[in-house]
């Protein structure tokens, strides 16, 4: 039995990690301010807004076997290492594979050049600044988990259950569903439980490190054909091609009136990552049919009409499909 302390814990990442580890029978601390909620039956809860001076105190007075930090905040991620680099036998950051810098094409591995570490740029600078600080005072001992594209169910992005969720919602209303352009086009994810449990293992197991998390790639038309099998679809799937899409501001990959998954023809590396490293460290993933059955039931039990963080409402997809339709008519 280890000790393991999660910075995190009430969120859909964070608590799945904290389930895991108590239900292997390992003595888990949540630290979280608990505005996603509490930490699961089992694992001791300690509410802490981490901007704030002393908030560690309650976890800082012992020695823990396992650190898992999950924030990227500049200011909260020094706050942890400061607090508690010398009290862990083992620390884990959760990072993202948003940290690397441009898109070297397919098979591209953890050597890929960093960005440049920023506390005040944009998501990936910030994570690379985390993992700068965090391997510093670590002295280079941290794990860094690097995830790519999460899914599964209770994903709060809503981007991967976009589709299975649509061509359920066509399959009810028999209307067609757009889809973007999937020719050399490619799809690259992990679900969240998966995650959680390679995450655990190689933090038990003391592993150290850069890994991408993340399973193999998958051509993003058979995505999409395994959602509408799974969903009951057997409508109309109308292409629209890249230069239509844009000039009718549909956007890329994912937030408001996008066609998720969808990348430029030009990033042909992003979600087409090496995984050596991540399965020879006993990274696994679950199959293609299992995922998203998964998250077509939560899909389901969320209301497939209801406001979405990341796709097109039902009546934007419409208004476009009669758009592209009359377009196509005209002389």
């Amino acid at each position: 039995m280890a000790s393991i302390l999660i910075l995190g814990g009430t969120a859909w990442l964070g608590r799945e990690i904290a389930t895991q580890a108590v239900a292997a029978g390992h003595e888990v601390t949540c630290v979280a301010r608990g505005e996603s909620g509490d930490a699961p039956a089992g694992a001791r809860f300690v509410q802490a807004d981490r901007t704030q001076p002393g908030s560690l105190d309650a976890v800082s007075d012992q020695h823990w076997d396992n650190v898992i930090e999950l924030a990227w905040n500049p200011t909260v991620v020094q706050t942890a290492l400061d607090a508690l680099a010398d009290r862990a036998s083992h620390w884990t950051l959760i990072s993202s594979i948003s940290v690397y810098d441009g898109d070297t094409g397919p098979g591209a591995n953890e050597s890929q050049a960093l960005l440049s570490p920023d506390p005040e740029g944009d998501y990936g600078a910030q994570k690379v600044h985390a993992e700068t600080n965090s391997a510093h005072a670590l002295s280079d001992r941290p794990l860094i988990v690097r995830p790519g594209l999460i899914v599964g169910p209770g994903d709060p992005s809503d981007r991967f259950g976009y589709w299975p969720g649509r061509f359920a919602l066509a399959a009810d209303d028999g209307e067609p569903v757009l889809v973007p352009p999937t020719e050399n086009a490619w799809a690259q994810f992990i679900e969240a439980t998966d995650l959680a449990a390679f995450t655990l293992r190689a933090a038990v197991d003391a592993r150290t490190g850069a890994v991408d998390a993340t399973g193999q790639p998958i051509p993003l038309a058979e995505v999409l054909d395994a959602s509408a099998d799974a969903a009951g679809f057997s409508g109309e799937r109308r292409t629209a091609d890249a230069a239509w899409l844009e000039q009718n501001d549909v956007n890329y990959w994912a937030g408001p009136r996008s066609l998720p998954l969808w990348l430029p023809a030009d990033m042909t590396g992003f979600a087409r990552r090496d995984t050596t490293r991540f399965t020879s460290w006993g990274g696994t993933t679950r199959p293609l049919a299992e995922s998203i059955e998964r998250v077509l039931d939560d899909e389901r039990t969320r209301a497939l009409s209801r406001e979405r963080r990341s796709g097109l409402s039902r009546h934007d997809e419409l208004e476009l499909l009669s758009r592209e339709a009359a377009e196509r008519h005209t002389p």
